[in-house]
């Protein structure tokens, strides 16, 4: 297939060593080379939401991020799970997308790897519907015990994760 486009990822963790980064590194090691695959680095920088703040000249990170949204064919986000809930920094850049329609219609595919991550990936669920994204059925996963699948390099090492993650892949980008 000859695809056309941006995919936006997000990482729900600030720590770039991440197993959320790295399944994300290793999503990006399967677009299509006419894909404009990137990684958003800048989520500490998104500053806590408030509504007095959310208008046409809203925060600078904020205003970015927005428009990569709107200029993303599509998006996956990866995250991990804290206390069992959405971590904060995750939370709070969703919030600030509320008022703006960057994630109307747009297709989501929803990567929760935790050590269990059945609550933050139930609550992301709710919160993308809320947002009007597109999540993409079938472009939906949650990988338990997220540590035990990935090597100290950042590796995928189970192959039944591997093999789910390129499902995942094949699936989102035949919906972009």
């Amino acid at each position: 297939m000859n695809y056309k486009g941006n995919i936006l990822t997000i990482s729900g963790s600030l720590r770039s060593g991440s197993s959320n980064h790295n399944i994300l590194r290793f999503l990006g090691g399967l677009a299509p080379a006419d894909i404009n695959y990137s990684i958003y680095d800048r989520l500490s920088d998104i500053p806590p939401f408030d509504p007095g703040l959310d208008h046409e000249h809203a925060p600078e990170a904020v205003s970015e991020l927005r428009s990569s949204m709107k200029n993303a064919s599509g998006i996956i986000i990866c995250t991990p799970e804290y206390a069992f809930g959405v971590p904060g920094q995750l939370k709070n850049m969703l919030d600030w997308m509320v008022s703006s329609s960057s994630l109307v219609d747009k297709p989501v595919a929803l990567i929760t790897a935790s050590s269990v991550g059945s609550h933050a990936h139930a609550a992301l669920l709710l919160t993308l519907g809320a947002l009007s994204a597109k999540v993409i059925d079938g472009a939906i996963l949650l990988i338990p015990f997220i540590r035990s699948k990935i090597d100290a390099s950042g590796n995928i090492t189970d192959l039944e994760t591997e093999n789910a993650l390129r499902n995942v892949m094949d699936t989102f980008l035949a919906e972009l």
